[in-house]
């Protein structure tokens, strides 16, 4: 497993250099098999002491007064929140860009900011109370999670893990319904 920046995962899965990718958009590229495989949406994370930790929706306006730790690759996400809150004519007062998801939640937990990542980016810290997850309105929505792989030219060892993917997403949408 390695990261990979969100607009190259598709061109690498097709070029065959990855299995599969998992994306919240859809990709361009031709070829590509795309699976379900769960939701995931956007908050705002903050630490446990901090101001907003308690409240269970924050505005655009709240996260206006906050310091910004925020990932220094673009991606399709960091696009749209920042096409969001310049189109509510509301700043970001981005003070810290990393390059990597722990060394922002990291920032965080160490009161340098709040950040605006998805959930499924801090299931750990949220659950072990080190950060606070709070929904922003206008910016946090489920979004999709899709798994990419090639349509031809699997390995047996990838078909397993698609077959496996795809009874987990039955078995979880039987449960949910």
């Amino acid at each position: 497993m390695r990261r990979v920046p969100a607009r190259q995962i598709a061109v690498e899965v097709q070029q065959g250099s990855l299995d599969f990718g998992a994306l919240t958009f859809h990709p361009s590229e031709e070829g590509l098999l795309e699976v379900p495989v769960g939701t995931d949406e956007l908050v705002l994370l903050v630490p446990p002491s901090h101001r907003l930790a308690d409240r269970r929706q924050v505005s655009m306006e709240d996260i206006a007064e906050e310091p910004v730790v925020a990932h220094n690759d673009p991606s399709p996400a960091r696009e749209r929140v920042l096409r969001l809150f310049e189109e509510q004519h509301v700043p970001l007062h981005m003070v810290i860009a990393l390059p990597s998801l722990d060394g922002i939640k990291r920032a965080v937990e160490l009161k340098q900011g709040v950040a605006l990542l998805p959930r499924r980016c801090a299931i750990t810290e949220i659950a072990s109370g080190r950060l606070v997850a709070v929904l922003v309105n206008g910016v946090s929505r489920k979004r999709q999670v899709t798994l990419v792989c090639r349509k031809a030219h699997r390995s047996h060892a990838a078909d397993a893990f698609l077959a496996t993917a795809q009874e987990k997403r039955k078995e979880a949408t039987a449960a949910s319904g």
